[in-house]
């Protein structure tokens, strides 16, 4: 489908009429109506000139495939029938700031350059705007909803509160602008010769270019396609904010009158929580996005479309394919989000069960959010299924594999509509998915990871508690109740202080091969000295025979005669390869040398 573009000119006049009688209109992703008083008398001023204000871009509605819920500019009426003949996606700002000061007959709620709330209507100085060597901007004047400026003592010192005081002072309303004024000119011009003059001067100067005003405008057409308006329109925004796919997916469901933000979101003034608080009650859910959750709900859907195809006998190449892609998530019906939504919600809350079996508590340790995409796709597939053993082991070799393959660092969308069906397929009893097949670990990545920027350091922070690391102090391994309640974290094995001292480089000593998950309390016992001397300390004062200290640190895969010799070489080259081991195991394939 193709999208078209036609550029033209419109006058002013008829663009705010059309504003007022609903024919333009805004689509309900629309951020709100912002400019503050000097931004509108410097358009005002701008107009006055004939000064170019930016084209506007439209989009011709009628397109059945592209609809969104849509309001009022700020300002003008609520129309009770009328659909709208065109969208505004860029131009809201002045649109909106020239129709209130002009077209909607009521005072502008705006701000001041103190951003605090304000009432203004706006005049303009016709002897002011009448002299060419004058600052035309200093001519556009706004004034309180009183229509008195006072000091700062409170008094009045000028009233434009009736026509007749308006005219004394030679301020026009600009509500008058593209209404009937003659009554109110000819009033004027009646004082005095001098204001005949004056008004003429004026009338040419302000009235004429703000009533020829070309506005350029782009509109594009009805079948421009949804993602090509929602693209187009972040690119032009002026506000520089791009648009969540949520956001778009809201106006477009309430259209239908289905509240997603509502449905996401819950009603805390009425105690109801929504997807998200249900979920974010698992600590390790607690990044999970909207994006996030539609993506997964659009895997389904696609899913669901192709094989509904191919049920009625379309080849599996011709087929619509399985993606979550940003047009995809666009292109989701009401009918289709609705149909998934639920079994995606649980699906996130089975993959928050799955990554506490693999000992994951908080959304900080996970070494990839957007992981949980597809996994949570395929939760929602399996339902009770995925409780099986057998389920359980491929889905944490598949999830271990994409961790320390980390596969999930870039291309995730292209990574998601792969793993999603073939993971199924997998489970199933066919063909491995590629994610596992493709996934290698280098033996040298290990020495690297040093900070948890690293999914890969997470991920062996993370294996060692799943396979029964016990603390050092309490010989406890890492359960959900342990880890919150004696704030388990990763620490160093060989103290920091200790290795400096001691000359060794910090690469060596700060690498997750000299780290391990340790309870706070336990971390703040070893401090800086040699692990001699605190495992020493740990036996004496929490009576830890050496046989059970050495069985505790064996579950942390440490050479124990390197730990209690200090032999810090000798420890960093065994637990190396223990490691490596490990995540070999966890992988299901050796690491590679």
């Amino acid at each position: 489908m193709t999208t078209s573009f036609t550029p033209d000119k419109k006058a002013l006049p008829d663009m705010l009429k059309a504003v007022a009688a609903g024919k333009i209109q805004l689509p309900d992703f629309q951020r709100g109506w912002v400019w503050n008083d000097d931004h509108i008398r410097s358009l005002l001023a701008s107009v006055s000139l004939s000064y170019p204000i930016g084209a506007v871009m439209m989009l011709e509605t009628g397109n059945p495939d592209v609809r969104f819920k849509v309001r009022s500019l700020e300002g003008a009426p609520t129309p009770a029938s009328q659909s709208p003949d065109h969208l505004l996606l860029d131009g809201q700002q002045r649109m909106t700031s020239l129709f209130q000061a002009i077209a909607s007959g009521k005072v502008v709620d705006t701000r001041d350059a103190r951003d605090k709330d304000i009432k203004r209507w706006y005049y303009v100085d016709i002897r002011w705007a009448s002299d060419p060597e004058a600052d035309r901007e200093e001519a556009f004047v706004s004034v309180p909803e009183d229509r008195k400026l006072r000091n700062f003592r409170n008094e009045v010192v000028a009233d434009y509160s009736t026509p007749e005081l308006e005219r004394e002072a030679g301020m026009f309303p600009m509500t008058l602008m593209f209404g009937d004024y003659e009554d109110w000119a000819e009033e004027y011009r009646d004082l005095s010769p001098e204001h005949k003059l004056v008004w003429k001067a004026f009338r040419k100067a302000v009235l004429e270019p703000f009533r020829a005003y070309q506005v350029p405008v782009i509109t594009m057409g009805r079948d421009t396609p949804k993602e090509a308006v929602c693209q187009v329109f972040e690119k032009v925004n002026t506000g520089g904010v791009s648009l969540t796919v949520f956001e778009l997916l809201t106006a477009t469901f309430a259209a239908d009158d289905y509240h997603l933000r509502e449905a996401w979101l819950g009603d805390p003034a009425e105690g109801r929580s929504g997807i998200q608080g249900r979920l974010h009650r698992w600590p390790v859910l607690d990044l999970v996005e909207s994006t996030d959750f539609l993506q997964s709900v659009t895997l389904l859907a696609t899913r669901a479309r192709r094989l509904a195809q191919m049920a009625e006998g379309k080849a599996a190449s011709e087929a619509s394919a399985v993606s979550c892609k940003r047009k995809d998530i666009l292109k989701l019906t009401l009918d289709e989000y609705q149909q998934h939504a639920g079994s995606v919600e649980q699906g996130y809350l089975r993959a928050a069960r799955f990554l506490r079996q693999q000992r994951m508590f908080v959304a900080r340790d996970l070494p990839y959010r957007t992981q949980l995409v597809p996994l949570a796709a395929v939760l929602a597939v399996l339902g009770e299924k995925a409780d099986s053993v057998a389920v359980q082991d491929r889905l944490a070799r598949w999830y271990w594999c994409g961790v320390f393959g980390e596969l999930y660092a870039s291309a995730t969308e292209t990574r998601f509509a792969k793993d999603f069906p073939e993971l199924l397929t997998w489970i199933g009893g066919g063909a491995e998915p590629d994610t596992v097949r493709e996934a290698n670990f280098n033996a040298g990545r290990l020495d690297a990871l040093r900070t948890r920027n690293s999914a890969a350091y997470k991920g062996v922070y993370a294996l060692l508690m799943r396979d029964g690391a016990e603390d050092f102090r309490t010989g406890q391994p890492a359960t959900d109740t342990s880890y919150f309640e004696q704030s388990i974290d990763v620490h160093h094995i060989f103290p920091q202080k200790w290795c400096e001292d001691q000359g060794i480089e910090r690469k060596r000593y700060d690498s997750i091969i000299n780290k391990t998950p340790l309870s706070y309390k336990t971390n703040r016992k070893i401090g800086g000295v040699a692990p001699s001397a605190y495992l020493a300390r740990l036996q004496r004062d929490e009576t830890v025979l050496p046989e059970r200290m050495d069985e505790i640190l064996g579950t942390h895969v440490i050479d124990v005669a390197a730990l209690r010799t200090d032999d810090f070489a000798a420890f960093y080259e065994a637990r190396r390869s223990a490691l490596l081991d490990r995540i070999g195991r966890a992988m299901g394939k050796a690491a590679v040398a």
